[in-house]
């Protein structure tokens, strides 16, 4: 019966690719769906690139066992920050700049932005450089997952979900897979409801869970009783951390910023605002408030042996066959979700920004389809070697992996690419001193990692701080360097300005 499942979930994400195989003719189509995607795709492309199996068993194991209860903050940050600000924010004057630059990439925008060929190519080598070990590690909290429920090697776990990726990302370009994102949504959604309910039944319902896990102690950790059922739990500054990186990141986070340069008109990106932070408040919240009760399971879990990606699986372990089978496809729509999302902005980003016009010169549309489309081949072929390198060797930690290429990415991007939507002195010079300083920082951090301060030795708490600087950094640098060309800046902002004519009961008349 789990097998079945499976294999109609597998054939229909694989029909769907097919069937999107005429919105993916030319670069615009297959990259960005042709600019004409509405509200509820855009949204649930936007969660669903959001949470992976990293979410819902690295962090939401590991952090649910750090912080008990408090951990469900991370998810209400991904929600009001991650997802409600950051449409709000930069939704759409994403959309408007974008389309009137004519970029299809993040590296292309500071390009046009800046008219800096080589600010272009420096985000693309940052992207190429990071993406790639965050796509390795949405394979691993599957290996526990179809361990329990299949009994089968991870190493086929792998092969599957990276082949099937790869067809219906190829066939259907952003279409296909913002279509399936959907599809993955809804299941996302009922999974994971579904689970909570189950797993607090097991415990005697949720009062009774709640009074269970404030009767642990863990002398290691805090010394105050029902520390792990209270409102900020026994380390407040270090959650504090967690909700900055996990919830600020996806706004300078390529694949994630890329789903507003396709969405379709005004309606589309209010109704996509409200319906995305919905999605990250159940699935989000959901993931950290199930996570919270893994210390009722302590019993059963041993952190030094198999790491905190067990917690998760130990927790859903008891459930029936048919339960188990909903956990698999959760997770499983999750990291394909995410991992077509990364896979494609990778290879349309090394396509467009790096080999054309800077290797290959006059790249007809149909070579550059072509590129895109080998590059997904050969970017989720070196996620899944990683994925399995990493496996045989027993990397567990699925959140430090993340946690770099998180830092490094939005700490190189957010706070550059959200100035240069807002406000018009922010200069080419600030912009690289925010890559470099970001990239470096993170770098640093995974080889000198103890010369570090303890509160930022942690590589979450390193990409916090990352992008917190940026912050910092951009205005600085640009009130002491030399100013955008006056003409440049004007013609990029000039799209703000295009009258348009709307209904009264969105603007009141003059």
């Amino acid at each position: 019966m789990k097998l079945l499942v499976l294999i109609i979930y597998f054939l229909i994400l694989i029909g769907i690719g097919l069937y999107c195989r005429k919105h993916a003719t030319d670069v615009n189509g297959f990259v960005l769906g042709g600019r004409s995607v509405g509200p509820w795709l855009t949204a649930f492309a936007y969660g669903t690139s959001y949470f992976s199996a990293v979410v819902f068993v690295g962090y939401a194991g590991q952090f649910g066992w750090k912080y008990g209860l408090a951990a469900t903050w991370a998810g209400i940050g991904n929600a009001a920050i991650g997802s409600l600000l950051a449409w709000v924010v930069l939704g759409r004057r994403t959309r408007i700049m974008t389309q009137h630059l004519n970029s299809a990439t993040m590296p292309q925008f500071f390009q046009e932005r800046f008219g800096s060929p080589a600010l272009k190519i420096g985000a693309s080598i940052i992207i190429f450089i990071f993406l790639i070990p965050y796509t390795a590690s949405l394979y691993n909290g599957l290996s526990r997952l179809f361990g329990m429920a299949f009994n089968i090697d991870y190493s086929w776990c792998i092969i599957i979900m990276a082949i099937l990726t790869a067809i219906y990302v190829i066939a259907g370009g952003y279409m296909a897979t913002a279509i399936n994102d959907f599809i993955q949504g809804i299941i996302m959604l009922f999974g994971i409801v579904t689970i909570i309910a189950a797993v607090l039944i097991s415990k005697g319902g949720f009062m009774a869970a709640l009074d269970g896990l404030a009767r642990v102690t863990d002398e290691t950790v805090s010394t105050t009783p029902g520390v792990f059922a209270s409102m900020f739990g026994p380390d407040p500054l270090n959650l504090m951390f967690v909700v900055i990186l996990t919830s600020l990141g996806t706004w300078g986070l390529p694949q994630m910023v890329q789903k507003f340069y396709a969405i379709k008109d005004e309606e589309s990106v209010r109704k996509g605002t409200i319906i995305s932070t919905l999605f990250a408040l159940v699935i989000a919240g959901g993931s950290y408030f199930l996570g919270g009760f893994g210390r009722l399971f302590s019993d059963q879990i041993d952190i030094e042996a198999n790491g905190y990606d067990s917690i998760i699986p130990t927790m859903l372990s008891n459930l029936s066959p048919i339960l188990i089978a909903l956990v698999v496809i959760l997770v499983l729509s999750a990291s394909m979700s995410t991992l077509s999302s990364l896979v494609l902005a990778s290879s349309s980003t090394l396509t467009i920004d790096l080999i054309k016009d800077n290797i290959i010169k006059n790249m007809s549309e149909k070579k550059q389809l072509l590129y895109i489309r080998v590059l997904v081949v050969i970017f989720i072929a070196i996620s899944a070697i990683l994925a399995l390198i990493q496996y045989k060797s027993s990397v567990t930690f699925i959140a430090q992996l993340m946690g770099v290429s998180w830092g490094a990415l939005a700490g190189a991007f957010l706070a550059p690419f959200m100035y240069s939507l807002h406000w018009k002195s922010i200069s080419k010079a600030s912009c690289w001193v925010c890559f470099i300083f970001s990239s470096v920082l993170m770098v640093a951090n995974i080889f000198f990692r103890s010369s570090f301060p303890a509160i930022i030795q942690s590589p979450i708490n390193c990409g916090a701080v990352a992008m917190l600087a940026g912050f910092i950094i951009v205005p600085v640098v640009s009130l002491f360097t030399k100013k955008p060309d006056e003409k440049l800046v004007e013609e990029a902002f000039a799209c703000y300005n295009v009258k348009t004519v709307v209904k009264q009961k969105t603007s009141l008349a003059d």
